[in-house]
Parts: C-alpha cells; structure tokens; sequence
C-alpha cells in the first residue's frame, strides 16, 4: 500500500498549488498509528495464539486466519516507521529500509485481501458445495496460504526496487518515495496504481460478493443456526475490510487519474484529494488491529478456545474459565465442522 508522503515534502511531484495541506496536525496521524500499532500487537498475537493452541481441530478457515492476523500484525510493524517519517518531516531509516518498510507494507496489504479471498471461496466450498472438496481441501490449504504469500511478495518487488531514500530537490531533506525521472513517473504511477487497485482490491471484493452471495443464500435456506451464526463473523470480518479500505482506494485511484492529466485537476481539488487521503489512509491502518475485536466481540467460540488455551497454559484457573465461557464450542458436529476461530 502506497503510504500519502505530504505534498511540502515532495512539491516538485505535483502541480505547485497553495500549501494549506501543512496546516494538517501531523500529531493526530501520529496518535493514530500509535492506537492501531498498541492494538494490532497483542490483539494479533493472540489470534495466532489461539489458532495455535488449537491443535487437531483447526479448520482451514482458521489456518487462513490465522495467516490473516500474521499479515496483519506485519503491517502494524510498518507503522512505526511512517509514524515518525510525519512527524519529523523526512525519512531518517536510509533506503535499505525504505526499501524493505515499503515492500513489507505492500506485500501483506495483498496477503489480507487474497487470503479474505480465500476464505470466502472456503466459505462458498464448505457451506453450498458441502459434499464436493471437503476431503481434499484440507491438505491443500498450506500450500494455498505459501502461494498466497509469494503472490503478495512478488507483486510488492516493483515498490522494493523503485522505492528510494533520497533528497528532495526542494527541502534538502530525505523522503522515501519512488525514485522515477519525471518523464515516466506519471505513466508508472498510473499503470501500477490501476494494476494495485484492480488486483488488490476490487477483483477479490468481486469474488467475496460473489461467494458469499451464494452462501448467505444457501444458508437462507438451509436455517442452520450454527452456520449462520459463524457466517456473522466473518461478513463483519468482510464488512470492515471493505469500510475501511474502499474510501482509500477510490480516492488513491483518483489521485492518480488526476496526476496522469485523465482528470483535470484545480488547486481546489488537489487541496481536498489530499486532506481526504490523509484521513482515509489512517482509517484503511486501522483495519490491521480490527479482526482480533471483532472475534473478541462476536466470536462465542473464539473467547471459548482462548480461555481453554490459557488454561491449557497454566495462565488461567478452572473457576475463572468457567465463569467467563460462554455456552458450548463443541456442542454438536455440526458446529465442529466450522471455524473454531468464529
């Protein structure tokens, strides 16, 4: 994901307009990534510590969740970095980690959006298709998670290769941004962002629609309680996914049909573009530290197996868990076929 560097950093690369973007408290984006960093560590962590605790009765949903809490905790450890980039005004990490910051972030934004992919399609085989792939597909789900995760790689090495740490002829000062001649800048960013945004977003977003479509429509009328009530989860995992990222991604797309000349572009507009992108990007990080609340929150049998995992580990008494468990999270075998994770 491309990281919004403000326009007084690098004013050679846009159309010289008025600077009223400074006047943006670089201080609250700052505070923002800090919240989102605090959450997404443990919240994540414990996602994968509980997958992990798991043992013999992980779903292939949740081996892809816990792989989607692993891309998401990878991305909050990017934040750091941009977070003092804002606040000091200039890169100080050198291009070795601009490089490796801005491949990391990249790569596992695609990661969280091929493996919600996923996960729908999983959806879609266990729950309309019940009796096809259900035996196949659970020695299959490694080496889709492998393929996802070099898919997402591969599709963040043209991020690794063009970003660079260097001085803005401006300011002076370092910025970790794509070191292109101006000839072909345009031109790449467009291409690229077309590409990022088809790929990364709205391709996946049509095969959720489409899978979950089907599914919530089998379900219907199927009025299976324990599925439905598992399918929640993870149309609120879906739901935020597309909250937080599709504001980003619509004005990122137009940011960069505006720098190509396909969208004539004022002072006026470029102004609002680029307040928008500054708050739309705070909101798309943020989806980083979400998943874990929501199965917090809606996921009875995601608290369930927590608990049992820490009483496992000695770190909880019986009576504590008994206490805060919440009904059954093996109450029938029905239910065991599905994501002890939701």
């Amino acid at each position: 994901m491309e990281t919004t560097t403000p326009d007084f950093i690098y004013p050679d690369l846009v159309t010289p307009c008025p600077q009223t973007i400074q006047s943006l408290n670089s201080m609250v984006l700052v505070l923002v990534y800090a919240i989102v960093f605090c959450l997404s560590l443990p919240g994540n962590m414990v996602v994968i510590f509980v997958v992990n605790c798991m043992e013999n009765r992980r779903t292939s949903t949740d081996v892809y969740l816990m792989h989607l809490a692993i891309a998401d905790l990878l991305f909050s450890l990017t934040l750091p970095f941009w977070a003092t980039y804002f606040h000091v005004g200039h890169w100080m990490f050198g291009t070795v980690m601009c490089k490796l910051i801005s491949g990391l972030q990249e790569a596992t934004f695609y990661c969280c959006v091929f493996l919600l992919a996923c996960i729908s399609i999983d959806r879609y085989l266990a729950i309309v298709k019940a009796t096809q792939f259900l035996a196949q597909k659970q020695h299959l789900v490694g080496k889709v998670c492998a393929l996802v995760w070099l898919c997402a790689f591969m599709l963040s090495l043209p991020i690794m290769i063009n970003r660079e740490a260097f001085a803005s002829s401006y300011t002076d000062q370092y910025i970790c941004h794509d070191n292109l001649t101006a000839e072909n800048m345009d031109s790449w960013r467009l291409s690229w962002r077309i590409l990022h945004h088809t790929l990364g977003f709205f391709l996946p977003l049509a095969v959720m629609i489409f899978c979950y479509g089907f599914t919530i429509c089998t379900l219907c009328r199927l009025r299976n309680s324990q599925k439905q009530k598992a399918m929640r989860v993870i149309l609120f995992v879906v739901l935020a996914f597309i909250v937080c990222w599709l504001p980003n991604n619509i004005l990122e797309l137009t940011d960069n049909l505006m720098r190509g000349g396909h969208v004539k572009e004022t002072c006026k507009l470029r102004d609002r573009i680029d307040v928008a992108l500054y708050i739309t990007q705070a909101l798309a990080f943020t989806h980083c530290a979400i998943n874990p609340i929501l199965y917090a929150f809606i996921g009875k049998k995601f608290r369930n197996q927590l608990l049992k995992s820490l009483f496992k580990k000695g770190l909880l008494g019986r009576d504590t868990m008994s206490k805060y468990r919440v009904g059954s999270a093996y109450s029938s075998a029905s239910t065991r076929q599905m994501s002890v994770t939701l």
